[in-house]
């Protein structure tokens, strides 16, 4: 999704890298069983916190746990 950013003074001022910075993400995980959105991004954002350390900027995240992919995709 970085393109979409691409204007923002922070993007500008980035001075080097490759420019991608921002991600959408879909994750399908067991372990956000009995937990809220909320703890669900912390989850992901603790496994990605070397790369939000090294210029990772902004992600749009999906957490779902598998039971719930289920359920949505048999009420198409």
């Amino acid at each position: 999704d970085s393109w979409r950013h691409s204007h923002h003074s922070a993007m500008k001022d980035s001075g080097g890298g490759n420019g991608e910075t921002h991600f959408s993400l879909q994750v399908v995980s067991e372990a956000f069983a009995g937990k809220t959105t909320m703890q669900r991004h912390r989850m992901i954002y603790a496994a990605l916190s070397d790369e939000l350390a090294a210029g990772l900027h902004a992600l749009s995240l999906t957490t779902k746990t598998p039971g719930e992919v289920e359920k949505k995709a048999g009420t198409s």
